[in-house]
């Protein structure tokens, strides 16, 4: 049975970075365990991995490394993103500048640009 670990209740290697490099662009495995760590804006890059059915401006990003695991027990680490304006599918690679907040019920990356960089077709 694959596992979803989710960062915030209502959606279904973490590293300091106190004057990280605006140019690095953080997959979500990086970023995920330890959002508090990341202060300020950044780049995430990611899988849609499908869009909230109680927020529709929330969506959730997934590892790009996620794609490649075919076992039952993946452990996937999922990141709300909320997105103003277009959102992307299921499937989208995307890479997001934003910033981390806590609203008390979790993290949540408020995204101020999202850019589509292609679609892998995933499955159902």
């Amino acid at each position: 049975m694959k596992r979803f670990i989710i960062i915030m209740a209502f959606i279904a290697a973490g590293m300091a970075v106190g004057g990280c490099d605006k140019g690095t662009v953080y997959g979500v495995n990086d970023v995920g365990s330890d959002p508090a760590a990341f202060t300020g804006a950044i780049t995430v890059t990611g899988i849609t991995a499908g869009v909230s059915q109680q927020d529709p401006t929330i969506f959730g990003l997934m590892d790009m490394k996620e794609l490649q695991c075919s076992s039952p027990n993946c452990n996937k680490i999922i990141i709300p993103i909320r997105c103003q304006g277009q959102m992307p599918v299921r499937g989208d690679e995307v890479r997001v500048t934003g910033s981390f907040s806590n609203d008390g019920r979790g993290y949540l990356f408020s995204a101020a640009k999202v850019k589509v960089v292609k679609n892998h077709k995933i499955g159902g």
